[in-house]
């Protein structure tokens, strides 16, 4: 163990059981997948091998997310709040984060509510495109039979780019029909396919919009 580690964990907060709630999140959606603890010694070897360890309070026991299942979750970055006793952990996800095999652990609805849209607020201008590439991900990880966007997955990345070059000239051929109809039905096909790529090759969309902002 490094002196750098060894600094890092004695910044962090355990409880009274020696431990630290770690909120798992995906770095390329954003959705929150998991909640689990971790004690000095999994945060020790999460940071060291850039995958994901906790303390199961239930075994009483390290596990090593994935390391039956195969889903294992590649950690991106570690966040410590305000008081230091909670992290957050981005992490590019491979597979189901649930035991269940479902994406997240949090998918059950207690409260729902429609927020009203403010106008010219840019970030609910753009909220299905967040809500598109979470439920891709989601898609990804769990693999619905009958699901197009499974179809897309399983078939891979040579049939996604297909796809999106077929998207892209039905595109071209709309607008040189000048029609706003056709159009907006192909761009919207354009841009689904572009985002099942984005998933496929773990390229969070936030990067690409980051790329925009710093071309203005």
């Amino acid at each position: 163990m490094t002196v750098e580690l060894a600094l890092a964990a004695q910044k962090l907060r355990f409880d009274e059981n020696g431990l630290i709630p770690v909120i798992v999140q995906d770095a390329q959606s954003k959705a929150v997948l998991t909640l689990a603890y971790m004690n000095e010694e999994s945060f020790l070897r999460s940071v060291e091998t850039k995958e994901t360890w906790f303390w199961s309070r239930s075994r009483q026991e390290l596990w090593h997310k994935g390391a039956t299942s195969g889903n294992t979750q590649r950690i991106v970055s570690m966040q410590v709040d305000c008081d230091s006793d909670a992290l957050v952990v981005q992490v590019v996800p491979n597979g189901p984060a649930c035991h269940t095999g479902a994406y997240s652990c949090f998918s059950g609805e207690l409260l729902a509510g429609e927020k009203e849209l403010e106008k010219g607020e840019a970030g609910e201008r753009f909220a299905i495109l967040g809500e598109l590439e979470e439920l891709i991900a989601k898609r990804e990880a769990e693999r619905p039979e009958g699901s197009y966007t499974t179809y897309l997955f399983e078939k891979g990345v040579d049939k996604i780019l297909k796809k999106v070059g077929e998207e892209a000239a039905e595109v071209i051929i709309a607008a040189k029909n000048r029609s706003h109809e056709e159009l907006r039905y192909e761009a919207s096909d354009l841009l689904f396919h572009l985002l099942v790529l984005l998933r496929e090759q773990k390229l969070p969309l936030d990067d690409v919009l980051a790329e925009l902002r710093g071309r203005r």
